[in-house]
């Protein structure tokens, strides 16, 4: 019996002796933190748009008759001599059409003429009928003439740049439409699309940085001029800032921009490196006696190196910044 109760005291010791191993092998993350605090921050807002013409600087081509789209010889962006084409364009069914019935009335016009001249000599017609004759036949003439002999290859009436081609070959368009748009070699601008809800916060003479696209090289500039009115098709205000002329920037080409604003000085912030999202959430990690929490929080403008936090902070809380892709809500950190 005294032999039972000394083997089963043994267990019991070792079992208690084995408790603290168990609690050290808790896991335990390295990060380093930050402090909540109020301060200014700014917003960058990234505007996308095109380069074109300043005012007055533009000319459109348009299609005399309806046409059909055959080829470009001059892309967008191209440099041009007056002159020189750029699209060619061949009539459309109606078109034809037109022709077929014009070239028809105008040889009847002409076969009525001719017979009442033939008449006239007769004593069968009077001077009066030759002429209304004739006038039929100058008017069926003049239709011909009108349909037939416009150019349908679109050229550029001054020396320029192609700023912007509707359409790709095989298109039909009605008479009267724009198909190409030849800016001047003068004044340039960028013309951008924004967010209506932006309008407030840009006006004339911001600060915006423009590259165009697939370069790295950001050009500064201001903003020109800010319109409200929102376009019907793309639900956008429009903002436009003067471009230096030269090789820089061509009409027609892709720009985006960096408009930089100034924030108050009375926002709560948190680094940006602070910042995680959960399917659109976002949340940091709050750090208190040791241990990461998770707090979901709300967020508001950001000038790429600092976050505003509308709600979800208190200054002085301690957020991690470093580390925290690692931590789950309730781990024991230790400071880097």
């Amino acid at each position: 019996m005294k032999t039972i109760v000394t083997v089963m005291a043994l267990m019991l010791l070792a079992a208690c002796s084995s408790s603290p191993q168990e609690d050290s092998a808790q896991p335990t993350a390295l990060v380093t933190l930050a402090t909540v605090g109020r301060q200014a921050v700014g917003e960058t807002i990234r505007l996308y748009g095109v380069a074109d013409s300043g005012p007055g600087e533009r000319a459109d081509l348009f299609a005399p008759i309806e046409a059909r789209f055959v080829a470009i010889d001059a892309p967008v962006g191209s440099a041009v001599r007056q002159g020189q084409a750029i699209v060619r364009l061949t009539p459309g069914p109606t078109a034809m059409l037109d022709m077929a019935k014009a070239r028809s009335d105008a040889q009847a016009a002409n076969a009525a003429y001719a017979r009442a001249v033939r008449m006239r000599g007769d004593g069968l017609m009077s001077d009066a009928d030759v002429e209304t004759a004739r006038a039929a036949k100058a008017g069926a003439d003049a239709t011909v003439a009108s349909l037939t002999r416009r150019s349908l290859t679109l050229r550029a009436p001054r020396a320029g740049y192609v700023e912007s081609i509707t359409g790709t070959p095989g298109d039909l368009f009605p008479a009267g439409t724009s198909v190409v748009a030849i800016s001047g070699t003068g004044a340039i601008r960028a013309r951008f699309g924004i967010d209506p809800a932006l309008v407030g916060n840009l006006h004339i003479g911001t600060a915006i940085a423009i590259k165009a696209a697939g370069s790295s090289h950001a050009i500064p500039a201001r903003l020109s001029a800010v319109d409200p009115m929102v376009d019907p098709q793309t639900k956008l205000a429009t903002a436009y800032a003067d471009l230096p002329a030269g090789p820089e920037f061509r009409p027609g080409e892709t720009l985006t921009g960096e408009a930089k604003m100034q924030g108050s000085g009375d926002a709560l912030a948190i680094p940006y490196a602070a910042l995680l999202d959960d399917a659109g959430q976002p949340f940091v990690f709050v750090v208190i006696k040791g241990t990461a929490h998770r707090r979901d929080i709300v967020t508001g403008s950001s000038d790429g190196a600092v976050i505003a936090v509308a709600r979800g902070l208190s200054s002085g809380d301690k957020v991690v910044v470093e580390g925290g892709t690692a931590l789950d809500d309730g781990m024991k950190v230790r400071l880097r």
